[in-house]
């Protein structure tokens, strides 16, 4: 968790000029590795030139098309391999390739987020980078780290995913840069619009850490976000944080297990409220809705000007323990990463990349000032 910086100095930037202001909470990896075994998981050739199927699991939402168009290119200087996409939402892959993966019909590529590197390692269920060398070179340092477990590299982030303040530009000409604004212009919004929210967020664990962490001294797991013996979570910065959340009850008077994701996004999409915290996977559903959007940094909390940090990991492609085809699958992986293929990925979705790739996306913007 870091605190985001207000004033970019160049309309256009990189990604190299600006990921280094957003904090990566990597997960804290307890135990060994487990051993990692290649298992089968399809009948057709391969490895000789012969005919190679590689399933890639991904989400919808623009990560579809992106791996329906990467492996189009990628057969044009590889004919005989073919990418299978099947549909598997990113927070449901680490449960299904523990189920498939061993039973032999899951995938041999597949979207996770990095959080969960720890307990594919330990699970055994995928393998390490076949090329580190050339993934250090290709990608930001924070990515690299964010996939890195004891001295070894474990998939290949395709983009950078965090959240921030998304407002909808015909209610809200003047953007808050404070909680006490947001309450504030949420309390005169809700008054003039009824059966609408001026700001709406799932209050999950995920988007209360900017209340939370974001104190200067009360970080997440330290001040280098890698000691699990120092959580701050029972701190009073931590109790003072929740309890400038709890404000937000007054102008969201709404049971929190009735405001899940799905809902919130709804919730914003169908212009039922005027802001929310959301994340880089959501451009491109609002933006196919018609939403005239703007997103900003998180606001700050009482005391200071600076605004909140928040999570952030990267959407990594991994190779399946269990694919009959390893080397195929290192290299169409590997093949992700490359300038093309990540400009592809920001394109169609509009999410950050993990690369020194220049950025002109308001929205995506928004996400890394």
């Amino acid at each position: 968790m870091v605190r985001a910086q207000r004033g970019a100095d160049t309309p256009r930037r990189t990604k190299e000029t600006v990921v280094k202001r957003r904090a990566f909470a990597a997960t804290a990896i307890a135990g060994l590795a487990a051993p990692l075994t290649a298992c089968s998981g399809s009948e057709d050739e391969g490895g000789d030139g012969g005919p190679v199927n590689l399933v890639v699991w991904e989400s919808l939402e623009g990560r579809s098309d992106f791996i329906k168009q990467a492996g189009e290119i990628y057969a044009k200087d590889h004919p005989n391999v073919t990418i299978e996409y099947k549909n598997v939402e990113l927070g449901d892959a680490l449960g299904q390739i523990a189920l498939d993966g061993p039973a032999g019909v899951g995938a041999d590529v597949f979207a996770a987020p990095s959080n969960v590197t720890g307990d594919l390692v330990t699970g055994g269920h995928i393998l390490a980078v076949a090329d580190p060398d050339a993934l250090k070179s290709a990608l930001v340092e924070s990515a690299i780290k964010s996939v890195t477990y004891q001295d070894q590299i474990w998939g290949v982030p395709v983009t950078l995913d965090t959240y921030a303040l998304f407002y909808n530009k015909a209610y809200v000409t003047e953007v808050p840069t404070t909680w006490d604004e947001v309450i504030a212009f949420s309390t005169t919004f809700n008054a003039e619009n009824s059966g609408k929210y001026g700001f709406a967020f799932n209050p999950s664990i995920y988007y209360a850490a900017p209340f939370v962490f974001s104190a200067p001294d009360n970080l997440l797991f330290g001040p280098n976000g890698d000691d699990p013996a120092t959580p701050n979570t029972d701190t009073p910065a931590a109790v003072q944080g929740l309890t400038e959340m709890l404000a937000l009850r007054a102008v969201l008077d709404v049971a929190a297990n009735d405001l899940d994701p799905a809902t919130v996004d709804t919730l914003f999409e169908s212009g039922q409220a005027a802001m929310t915290l959301t994340g880089s996977w959501n451009i491109p559903v609002f933006t196919d809705a018609g939403i005239d959007f703007g997103v900003t940094t998180l606001p700050a909390r009482a005391g200071t000007d600076q605004p909140s940090g928040s999570f952030a990991n990267s959407r990594t492609m991994f190779v399946s323990a269990y694919t009959n085809h390893p080397e195929e699958a290192q290299d169409f992986a590997a093949f992700l990463s490359s300038p093309e293929m990540l400009r592809l990925a920001y394109e169609l979705t509009g999410s950050v990349p993990p690369a020194d790739t220049e950025i002109d996306s308001e929205a995506t913007l928004g996400l890394v000032e």
